[in-house]
């Protein structure tokens, strides 16, 4: 009797104990599960977490144009930011770029709104519309800026006739305001002896005397412009208003280069288009929110790489879309 009842008592404690220890398993389960689910949460709400893709390149344009400059800074936040390998491919620029995304070969580029027009509508240089880019946003305006020397007898876009002048990469969004601006003076390449030639390149020329003049279309200041000054009787030659309204596109709009800007004592009128900030269509939804998200809270950083980025902003954004819009930036300015 007495041992029974020393095995019943036995037999109560070890359920007790294995109930004990069923409950504190528990107990552990549910703080993991909720570490599991803030973990989840914070991804969801997007947080500190990376993103989809592992790889984030910018197709940008020449090393020493504001598009590299800018570019460079914002791969090296999403960089940071995002954990992934973002970095900038030097190009020559709008046409090359947007060539590069419909090849899949980078994810996001910086373009003129007067190309990526083109591009989406197989037009001009585009032999086939290109389908996978969509745009994240409306940048900076970019300048048309003709420059000259002291001189060289040309004071309007009309003396470039019979002249050596470089009408920036071939294909590329300088080239193809260019044509545009020459196209409104009732002028063509077959007026003028033409060089394909990036910013360097046409600065370069123009110090060793192998040019008469140069289209640069960049936002302001050009770097290479702004070295060129120092060695050569720098002047900027007018693209009067009318002749912009003769451009016959909704992109372009009569802007002033301000005094100072490279020396010039007064403001040079001329014209000017919005750069614009595309991705693939191909990228999620929540990856180009973050990248939208990312790019508008950190304007301040890419003013202090660039000066021309300080036209960023969400309204200019809105107001100047040129194509369709990618649904993660669009969901950025929706909860604007």
């Amino acid at each position: 009797m007495k041992l029974s009842k020393y095995v019943a008592m036995i037999l109560g404690l070890s359920l007790f104990l294995t109930a004990c220890g069923s409950d504190g398993g528990d107990e552990a389960t549910g703080d993991e599960g909720a570490a599991e689910d803030a973990e989840e949460s914070e991804s969801s709400e997007g947080g500190s977490a990376g993103l989809e893709t592992n790889i984030v390149t910018i197709a940008t344009g020449g090393s020493s144009g504001p598009y590299n400059i800018i570019a460079t800074t914002l791969a090296d936040g999403y960089s940071s930011e995002f954990d992934v390998n973002s970095r900038t491919e030097t190009t020559g620029a709008s046409a090359e770029n947007l060539n590069l995304m419909q090849q899949e070969s980078v994810e996001m580029a910086f373009v003129m709104s007067d190309a990526l027009v083109q591009a989406v509508n197989g037009e001009e240089t585009f032999s086939e519309p290109i389908e996978n880019v969509q745009q994240v946003a409306a940048l900076y305006p970019n300048f048309v800026q003709l420059i000259t020397t002291e001189g060289s007898g040309i004071e309007g876009v009309e003396d470039l006739a019979g002249k050596r002048v470089a009408v920036g990469d071939q294909n590329s969004g300088v080239e193809i305001a260019t044509r545009s601006v020459l196209e409104a003076h009732e002028l063509t390449y077959d007026d003028m002896e033409v060089d394909y030639l990036g910013y360097a390149e046409a600065a370069e020329a123009m110090r060793g005397g192998q040019l008469d003049a140069a289209f640069l279309t960049s936002g302001l200041p050009n770097a290479s412009v702004m070295e060129l000054q120092n060695s050569v009787d720098l002047k900027i030659v007018p693209i009067e208003a009318d002749a912009v309204e003769n451009m016959g596109e909704d992109y372009f709009e009569a802007m002033e280069i301000p005094a100072d800007t490279y020396g010039n004592e007064e403001a040079v009128q001329t014209a000017a288009i919005m750069n614009a900030l595309v991705v693939r269509e191909d990228l999620s939804e929540d990856d180009v929110y973050k990248l939208t998200k990312y790019l508008f809270e950190n304007t301040d950083s890419l003013t202090n790489a660039h000066q021309a980025a300080s036209d960023i902003s969400i309204e200019n954004s809105m107001e100047s879309m040129v194509i369709d819009v990618h649904p993660g930036a669009q969901r950025y300015y929706d909860e604007q």
